[in-house]
């Protein structure tokens, strides 16, 4: 199950006179379910290095992949309409006997919902949402029955947020997060290629993203694999060539770009960040902490002490080990840190957009004005 998502995000500058602020990141942590011992589940220290060459992601789908029938969603046994700036849930009740409101329960807070109602003497649970899809104003919940429908109204904290569904599922994150990113694309950082670019193909296949790989763009450039780059050329190579194609893709929208893990990355250097700043970044971590609390503290103090490069990213996701059955797992929450992120600074994909029409120079998170030239030996304005 996807642990909660904690915030520490403060309100951005207008992109067009943006100011000096400390870096802060939104943190979200997950936990694959415990396994028995003879589970494929690897622990952080058991994880195995990536070995090359090996099978690659394609870029784009077959054509028997794009007639295949996708599986049916479920049926929902209820009504959802979005409103403006409220959100209504229909239950059919009709034929359940209940023969007054007394016989109705709805339980709300901010971000969850929970409606029973008594049947034949018995207490059953009509709908039980522990993640609404956003935060709602509970005290103004207002519920009524209509004919053969009880209707639970639900006030939105925040009204222009379209909810596609009641619930922050995997459906309804992937089809509402589209409208927060505004076509800003996402770059996935962090010590492992696998995982970069297992998660990076989940979350761009869900939200209708272009899943790009720096590994597969690199090997077929020079048609040799990472591994022998590194040992003919040396970590820099790669890491400088890396750097050259994330310039290339810095241009581009609606992607999802899974980057090079380890020191031939170029999201390891402090310095190579120009170009990952033009998109959203998320960091996938890999935690020894032993509980939620503690991979929030310790992503918390990554980004703090900024004593790795990877601390730069607008997103910290704490993997409590790695399993690939749990990629969509980990996709999601990615998507939940993502649209915490963006709700907290409604203004970050405007700013994102300003830097990257201004060519991506290098002056993140404080834009200089148009015309500045980052290698002149001017101070900068935004200090």
């Amino acid at each position: 199950m996807l642990a909660s998502t904690s915030l520490s995000v403060p309100p951005s500058p207008s992109p067009s006179i943006p100011t000096r602020h400390c870096h802060t990141a939104t943190f979200c942590c997950f936990r694959p379910p415990a396994r028995p011992p003879s589970s494929r589940c690897l622990l952080p220290a058991a994880f195995p290095p990536a070995t090359r060459p090996r099978p690659r992601p394609r870029l784009r789908p077959r054509a028997s992949d794009v007639s295949a029938s996708p599986a049916p969603a479920p049926a929902k046994d209820y009504e959802f309409t979005d409103g403006n700036g409220e959100v209504e849930l229909r239950l059919d009740i009709g034929k359940l006997g209940i023969e007054s409101s007394r016989d109705v329960f709805v339980d709300v807070d901010d971000m969850s919902l929970l409606v029973r109602a008594k049947s034949d003497g018995t207490l059953q649970t009509l709908i039980n949402v522990k993640q609404l899809f956003d935060r709602i104003k509970s005290s103004e919940t207002i519920w009524f029955i209509d004919e053969d429908q009880l209707v639970v109204n639900l006030k939105k904290v925040e009204q222009e947020l379209k909810w596609p569904d009641i619930d922050e599922s995997w459906e309804s994150l992937t089809s509402g997060i589209t409208q927060l990113l505004t076509g800003i694309s996402v770059h996935i950082v962090g010590d492992s290629t696998d995982i970069n670019e297992a998660v990076a193909k989940e979350i761009a296949e869900g939200i209708g993203y272009l899943p790009v790989c720096t590994s597969e763009l690199l090997e077929s450039a020079t048609q040799k694999s990472i591994d022998t780059w590194v040992g003919s050329e040396g970590v820099d190579s790669v890491a400088e060539a890396e750097c050259v194609v994330l310039e290339s893709l810095s241009s581009h929208v609606r992607t999802v770009v899974a980057t090079l893990g380890g020191k031939e990355g170029a999201a390891s250097r402090f310095d190579k960040w120009q170009y990952l700043h033009a998109g959203f970044t998320v960091w996938l971590s890999v935690s020894d902490a032993s509980d939620e609390a503690s991979a929030k503290e310790e992503a918390r103090r990554s980004v703090s002490a900024g004593s790795v490069a990877y601390a730069k990213s607008d997103v910290v996701v704490k993997l409590g080990g790695w399993d690939p059955e749990y990629t969509r797992a980990v996709a999601q929450g990615c998507l939940v840190a993502l649209k915490q992120l963006t709700l907290a600074d409604k203004k970050l994909a405007g700013k994102k957009s300003l830097y990257i029409r201004l060519g991506c120079r290098g002056d993140w998170p404080n834009i200089e004005p148009p015309g500045w030239d980052p290698d002149s030996d001017a101070p900068p304005t935004n200090t």
